[in-house]
């Protein structure tokens, strides 16, 4: 068990807002990289940035023909790895893709992408979670407001905030087919929430997150100060977000299926400890704990 906690949560009876610690650019605006001096700014100020143009249009086809044969060799399967919809039993994501798939473990090496995250981090990096997330044509359902950093500082015990997401699209992303929203701005407070942690919560919470989530006034507060914003990233490009960026998407009731591989690049130095939350750890495939070793660009 750990002595403090910097960012307590599902400890209090009431909600609290508390104050970001950590520098959101954690090595300042200048290391270098692939990023202006304008990009880190516009990241450190709303906690998220589009770049364009990082993957060529033969790479995403070829992560398109993975994705599919993946989600092909896994469907129908009881492979805990594999999460379902709550309702139609499509899948949802599929976790720890980085591992079961070559052309998925190159993604996450890639060094178009590392580049970006290193010069943000200032660190050497290991994936912390790999997933794919599929939003299926009608059927797709929501993903309710949440930083990532809640769950994977209680649950997982990832001590600092010092990790960032890349949202990278396989698909159309469109304004009606469930795109990704963020809170401009949400990365530098901490929404402490309230409720106990259950047991197992991960079987639960990668279907309906429900533990872990904002409560209504200090969304409402958050939106307030930043608003929402819904990039629309066009296969290509990818999204970087900061791990405390408040993030949700709604369901997808049109024709057109969403799909995005989600790669979370934690610093070498904030691997994970013991959950501050006093719980069992989540399993290896939703949080890596036993397999931390520093990626290296030169291999993927």
């Amino acid at each position: 068990m750990h002595n403090t906690d910097p960012y307590p949560s599902r400890q209090a009876d009431r909600p609290a807002i508390l104050e970001r610690r950590e520098p959101v650019l954690h090595g300042g605006a200048a290391v270098s990289g692939p990023l202006s001096a304008t990009d880190l700014r516009r990241f450190e100020h709303d906690g998220f940035l589009v770049v364009d143009n990082v993957l060529n249009p033969h790479e995403i086809d070829v992560l398109r023909q993975e994705l599919e044969q993946t989600c092909q060799s896994l469907r129908g399967k009881d492979d805990p790895v594999v999460i379902s919809e709550p309702g139609s039993g499509d899948i949802r994501s599929v976790f720890m893709v980085h591992q079961i798939n070559q052309t998925f473990a190159g993604l996450a090496a890639h060094p178009r992408i590392m580049s970006l995250v290193q010069q943000i981090l200032d660190d050497d990096v290991y994936i912390h979670q790999s997933r794919i997330n599929l939003k299926p044509a009608f059927k797709g359902k929501d993903f309710y407001w949440h930083s990532d950093f809640e769950t994977w500082h209680v649950e997982d015990g990832m001590p600092a905030m010092r990790a960032v997401s890349c949202s990278i699209p396989l698909t159309v992303n469109t304004a009606h087919n469930g795109p990704l929203m963020l809170v401009p701005g949400s990365h530098r407070h901490f929404v402490a929430c309230v409720g106990d942690t259950p047991d197992d919560n991960y079987k639960q919470s990668l279907r309906v997150q429900e533990t872990g989530t904002p409560d209504d006034d200090s969304l409402r507060t958050l939106v307030e100060l930043g608003g929402i914003e819904a990039p629309l990233v066009q296969p290509g490009s990818v999204l970087l977000f900061d791990c405390n960026t408040m993030h949700g998407s709604s369901s997808n009731i049109t024709p057109f299926a969403r799909s995005n591989a989600f790669m979370v690049y934690n610093a070498l130095s904030n691997k994970v400890t013991e959950p501050y939350g006093g719980k069992r750890p989540r399993p290896e495939f939703v949080a890596s704990r036993e397999t931390i070793a520093p990626l290296d660009a030169r291999n993927g």
